[in-house]
């Protein structure tokens, strides 16, 4: 694809979803200047050849500043996050991100950015309206009266309302895109911040190659939710931040499954069937989220599609390799 005269900075490109959307913003020929993430080099998930790859702190403003000058566009996706089991243990961490997205927004309207993307997340939702189960899919307005998860959802939920009034009072493009469960290869499968398509994959692997076929679960398995595989984020992402879009919106699966259903999957691709526990005291978040895609195919003709039987597939034989090869996981 020939070169687009557009330029781009990726805040959290050493991140699972920052590092793909370097790769793909590239191929599409947007000319990415700078690649930004607060990890060493050595630890981001993946790197670009041709990109000014920088080791910096968003939180901090000057750093911001550096990071945002000569380019046109933005695509703020660093923050302090993981699975369940880290947002419900560590919500001072993820409050602080929103240090890095007031920051990134003031160094923005300084340098003259042309657009400013926002990743925000399916966690700014009411909790109220998640009690149960069988949920009615989330539309963009059940985020208020406001009831976010606490932590990480009011952080991205004053994210957006920064972004918005940005917008409002200074002229900045925003663009903000609700992300829903994204999954895929060459993302955290082990540590502790690995989201439940990548644990199960794991704990499956581990369970197949031990030969003790037991899993354990964690809540009661009957939570539910729809997981977005990556292929589907990068390009609602890219679609919204070219779009007139200027209201956050969903950006997200609306296939859902339970968690023993993801299992079930899961053990068909491996070729195996489990014994399964269940951790009723572990983190496990709302009983049950999807997304409402309404408001995205009305505005772009699109919305994710990929099944998540196939993104599992695609997903599960990366960690396979990656656990093969002797890997650690990130």
């Amino acid at each position: 694809m020939s070169e687009r005269t557009e330029t781009a900075l990726v805040c959290g490109a050493g991140g699972f979803i920052g590092g793909h959307l370097v790769k793909s913003l590239r191929a599409s020929g947007i000319h990415v200047v700078r690649a930004v993430d607060v990890k060493p080099l050595a630890d981001w998930y993946q790197t670009t050849d041709g990109v000014e790859n920088l080791c910096l702190d968003l939180k901090d403003k000057e750093n911001c500043m550096r990071a945002a000058d000569g380019v046109d566009m933005v695509f703020q996706l660093a923050a302090d996050m993981g699975g369940m089991g880290f947002i419900e243990n560590n919500k001072a961490l993820c409050m602080l991100s929103v240090l890095t997205n007031t920051h990134m927004l003031m160094a923005a309207q300084a340098k003259g950015v042309k657009r400013f993307f926002y990743s925000s997340s399916a966690c700014v939702y009411n909790g109220e309206k998640q009690t149960h189960e069988d949920v009615v899919a989330l539309k963009e307005s059940d985020a208020y009266p406001a009831l976010p998860e606490d932590g990480y959802g009011w952080e991205k939920l004053f994210s957006e309302r920064m972004c918005r009034h940005f917008e409002e009072d200074f002229g900045l493009v925003c663009r903000v895109a609700r992300y829903h469960n994204v999954y895929g290869p060459h993302g955290t499968w082990n540590g502790g911040r690995e989201k439940a398509p990548a644990a199960i994959c794991r704990k499956v692997i581990e369970a197949r190659n031990s030969g003790v076929h037991e899993i354990n679960i964690w809540g009661d398995g009957r939570q539910t939710r729809s997981f977005m595989y990556i292929d589907d984020c990068l390009k609602g992402t890219e679609m919204i931040m070219s779009s007139e879009i200027d209201e956050p919106i969903n950006l997200g699966s609306s296939e859902l499954v339970t968690i023993n259903q993801l299992v079930d999957i899961v053990e068909e691709i491996a070729g195996v069937r489990l014994k399964r526990t269940y951790n009723l005291s572990a983190p496990k978040g709302v009983n049950g989220r999807n997304s409402d895609n309404t408001l995205i195919k009305q505005r772009l003709g699109w919305e994710p599609s990929i099944r998540l039987r196939d993104g599992l597939e695609r997903t599960f034989r990366w960690i396979d390799e990656e656990i093969a090869s002797g890997a650690q996981g990130r």
